[in-house]
């Protein structure tokens, strides 16, 4: 059991750190198409995490699933709040003509 923690954590960490270094290389020009897909995947961890939070094999296993849900959500519901918002910085203020 110890084994499989300390190899989740060392993927996690690793994980982390590239997926930093490969987001903070982006071009601001790319930023609204990868906010889309990051939403997109974030979708997909929510899921993830309600499967593990609800599998209820152990304590810690529903604590983390848990945990998980609800920074997966915040995180979903933050990125699509960001991408709306850069959508409208690009729309005319003037009003269109009929």
């Amino acid at each position: 059991m110890t084994t499989d923690l300390i190899t989740s954590l060392y993927v996690f960490m690793l994980a982390a750190f590239i997926g930093f270094e490969v987001i903070r290389r982006v071009s601001p020009l790319l930023h609204t198409p990868l906010m889309s897909l990051t939403n997109a995947l974030d979708a997909i961890a929510v899921v993830g995490a309600i499967i593990l939070a609800g599998e209820h094999k152990s304590r810690l296993s529903t604590v983390l699933g848990t945990i998980a849900i609800v920074a997966a959500t915040s995180n979903l519901v933050g990125g699509f709040m960001i991408t709306d918002r850069m959508l409208k910085m690009f729309k005319s203020s003037k009003p269109t003509k009929p």
